[in-house]
């Protein structure tokens, strides 16, 4: 499988291009005016404590106050496992019985002040989402703050290679008061490589904690990188065939940053010197475009329609125009492997999070049912967000969820529409005619007029004129006022003023 990393840089937006064997898997925004948070720690201050939801609001400086459960706050007792923003990792060690929650009220106050991290971006109107157990990733390793362990990523499978790394780390980090989780991109990695991580992690952390005894709340204490950067850090691995950026000035500082951090895959980042733009060469612009729709089509002729709500997205599968050749349970079949291998790549592409809910085509064979969540779970394996599937519902459905840390790509680049506001639907030109009947007669009954003026669109004033003419002549009637419409260009069709004059 070949990949590459397109960067694309304009003086207010930052976008990241993932493409395998020649396809678009992930598209990343970063724009001056909405800067993610996600690893940034700051100095806060709780401003609010909810006992029944276990949680404090705090202030960090943010327009809306972030959120802080229990579970996120580091425990009186020591934990004996990971970060809630750490790669998935096992810890090493017998694990002892998790100590009973402590309450909120027993761990923090109302004007406290508390060193905390985001692990979730503000997402619609949620604020951001805060953790105490710090951490720090680099290239290879995440450092923990608050405990000695030891872990190693579960998407590194060969247990030689996690016997290797256990042994290497357990050497290196055997005189260090942190712990650290091995990252995904440390398999085959040399034992020199890893302590060069190592020792970077220790000196930053030495740094950030000297900010953190003068930084003032609402304070960034640390930043994470920018998205160019953080790109390299987290997707470069020998599969990347070739980094290719249109910016000179993100060239030179993605250079200097693999020269340190990269240095045997420095070689391939380059610059991409062509007047075409370097997304449109890719024909990525157009597969963001396809992204904001909400059908997706599959190669069968069947498609995808892929719904988000503030609660959870849904996915239906459709055969379309897909007949098959042999039998309609063939037929669905081969259409839901088709659609299981598609929705892996859109919830990547359009960065879909939370409870999703899939209705495949009704299966009636068993085996079906098992090949189809067999290839959705491999599909799903190349994802870098966590996956959980449940099997099949009694109702035929697929439930999952996929961790969210930042908002859809939807959210990212739409805003709710003007004229259905965000509804998705707007009522029809009858339905309103009778609205606007209704609000005559209740404006009437309230109000003493001469006559009546409606400025409405001009589309439902048309109708009126042209085929709901009687019903005026007998709302007049009944009002005992003359009514006269007013058709407006710049009216949306829910809009409209009665005026009495």
């Amino acid at each position: 499988m070949s990949e590459e990393i397109l960067i694309n840089v304009t003086p207010r937006e930052t976008r990241v291009a993932l493409i395998e064997n020649g396809m678009l898997q992930e598209i990343l925004i970063e724009r001056a005016s909405r800067l993610g948070y996600v690893g940034n720690i700051y100095k806060g201050r709780v401003s609010r404590v909810m006992p029944g939801m276990q949680a404090a609001f705090v202030e960090i400086g943010l327009e809306r106050t972030a959120f802080l459960h229990a579970s996120d706050l580091h425990q009186p007792v020591p934990a004996e496992s990971g970060n809630g923003g750490a790669e998935g990792s096992e810890t090493e060690g017998e694990a002892a019985p998790p100590p009973p929650p402590a309450l909120i009220t027993e761990l923090v106050s109302e004007g406290q002040e508390l060193i905390v991290q985001v692990v979730k971006d503000p997402i619609g109107t949620k604020g951001a989402r805060l953790t105490t157990h710090l951490s720090i990733p680099s290239r290879y390793l995440v450092l923990l703050s608050e405990h000695k362990t030891l872990g190693i990523s579960v998407r590194i499978e060969d247990e030689s290679e996690r016997s290797r790394l256990r042994e290497l780390m357990a050497g290196l980090a055997s005189e260090s008061p942190y712990g650290y989780i091995v990252r995904t991109n440390a398999e085959s990695v040399e034992e020199e490589a890893l302590a060069a991580d190592l020792a970077y992690l220790d000196r930053l952390w030495t740094v950030v904690r000297g900010r953190m005894a003068s930084a003032r709340v609402g304070e960034c204490i640390y930043e994470d990188l920018p998205l160019s950067l953080r790109a390299l850090r987290d997707q470069m691995r020998v599969q990347v065939e070739k980094v290719r950026v249109d910016s000179r000035e993100t060239l030179d500082k993605a250079q200097r940053f693999s020269a340190e951090f990269l240095p045997d895959l420095a070689d391939r980042i380059e610059h991409y010197p062509g007047e075409r733009p370097i997304f449109d060469l890719y024909g990525v612009e157009d597969e963001i475009q396809r992204a904001l729709d909400i059908n997706a089509p599959l190669k069968s002729g069947g498609h995808l329609t892929i719904e988000q709500t503030e609660a959870m997205t849904t996915i239906d599968v459709n055969t379309g125009g897909f007949l098959g050749h042999r039998n309609l349970e063939e037929t669905v079949y081969k259409t839901n492997l088709e659609a299981a291998q598609a929705i892996a790549r859109q919830l990547r592409l359009r960065n879909l999070g939370g409870i999703i809910i899939i209705d495949f085509i009704d299966m009636t064979i068993d085996e079906h049912r098992r090949q189809v969540l067999r290839t959705l779970e491999r599909a799903l394996a190349k994802d870098h967000a966590k996956t959980t599937i449940y099997d099949f519902s009694p109702l035929g459905l697929v439930e999952m969820t996929r961790k969210r840390t930042t908002d859809s790509l939807q959210r990212q680049l739409c805003t709710p529409c003007g004229s259905c506001a965000g509804k998705g639907r707007i009522k029809s030109a009858e339905t309103m005619i009778y609205e606007i009947f209704r609000e005559i007669t209740r404006a009437v009954r309230q109000f003493e007029s001469a006559s009546l003026l409606v400025v409405a669109s001009t589309l439902v004033v048309n109708k009126i004129v042209d085929e709901e003419s009687a019903a005026v002549a007998d709302l007049e009637t009944f009002v005992g006022k003359p009514i006269r419409f007013q058709g407006e260009d710049q009216y949306s069709m829910e809009q409209y003023d009665v005026v009495l004059l």
